[in-house]
Order: structure tokens, then C-alpha cells, then sequence
């Protein structure tokens, strides 16, 4: 039997983990806030805390070790973003930058993309809302994919611009 794909979510605190999570296991229901890891079908809900304080960096290597990617969101309304850079760098697994929130006014989509880079210098980046469901079924694909190469390459196969890859 293979193993699942299953994907860890990690961002601030009122990034959109919860939201996301609800949109891509198509449920239909409010997002609360995340106290503690939320396994819920493939993904692994973490709570903004984790990312925000590094006292807590231990509790998302630990983890990292049941999931084989990491979705890293950025606040595209948030002028800052809380990973160091190269973050994704330090744990092992597949990551997948997501720009959560871009369709609202106050979004700056290229700022969030700029702040992606920085923590994943290589790697898909998926420009999503999870109110219009941009970008949703592009990351359900992803977190598909086996290796960097696949993820590469499902990337270059879409012609919409939702997804850059780094």
C-alpha cells in the first residue's frame, strides 16, 4: 500500500491556515483558532504560535517527520513575514509557498511573493484565496507530487500564472 501524501500548513498567526485547510478539504464552515496540531484527512493544521516564536521551532521539526510537505503562507495583506530566511531550507521536506488572501484590497501579492522567496529559494509558490478558490486545486496537486521535479513540472504544465516556480 503507498503511503499518503500528507502536508503540514505553517504561517503568523490570522494567515489563513485554518481557512485553507477548510477550502481544501472542501468543508464548509467557519475558521476557528488553531490551539494545538489539527490532523484533519492529509493536512497537519499547526497553530501560528509555532511559526511566530522560535522557542516552538523544535515542535515543527518534530512534526515535519509525518508529513512529506510543508505549505508555507504568507499573508499577502501582512508587510512582514515571520520565517527567517531560508527557512524552508532547515527541514527536509518538499515545501510549497502559498500567497493566502490575495483577493482582498489590501492585498500586495508581489510583496508576498518577494517575502516567499526569501524563505524558499527553490519551489513552487501558488497565488490562492480561499473565498474564490484560486489556487486550491493547483495545491491539492502539488501536495500530489513526489519530488521537486514533479512539482516542477505540474507547474510549468498549467498555463495560468497562480503558480511561480523558484
Amino acid at each position: 500500500m503507498m503511503k499518503k501524501n500528507r502536508a503540514m500548513l505553517i504561517g503568523s498567526i490570522g494567515a489563513g491556515k485554518s481557512t485553507l485547510t477548510n477550502a481544501l478539504l472542501e468543508r464548509k464552515m467557519a475558521a476557528v483558532k488553531t490551539q494545538s496540531l489539527n490532523y484533519q484527512d492529509w493536512i497537519v493544521d499547526t497553530p501560528g504560535e509555532y511559526t511566530e516564536n522560535p522557542f516552538f521551532y523544535k515542535n515543527i521539526m518534530a512534526t515535519a517527520l509525518e508529513v512529506t510537505h510543508v505549505l508555507y503562507l504568507q499573508d499577502a495583506t501582512r508587510q512582514r513575514t515571520i520565517f527567517p530566511p531560508g527557512f524552508s531550507t532547515g527541514i527536509n521536506k518538499l515545501p510549497i509557498g502559498v500567497v493566502t488572501k490575495c483577493d482582498s484590497e489590501n492585498a500586495d501579492v508581489g510583496a508576498g511573493i518577494k517575502q516567499l522567496r526569501s524563505v524558499i529559494p527553490k519551489g513552487p509558490i501558488v497565488i490562492s484565496s480561499s473565498i474564490t478558490g484560486k489556487g486550491i486545486q493547483e495545491i491539492r496537486n502539488l501536495v500530489k507530487c513526489n519530488s521537486m521535479d514533479e512539482m516542477k513540472a505540474y507547474a510549468e504544465s498549467i498555463p495560468e500564472t497562480d503558480i511561480i516556480f523558484l
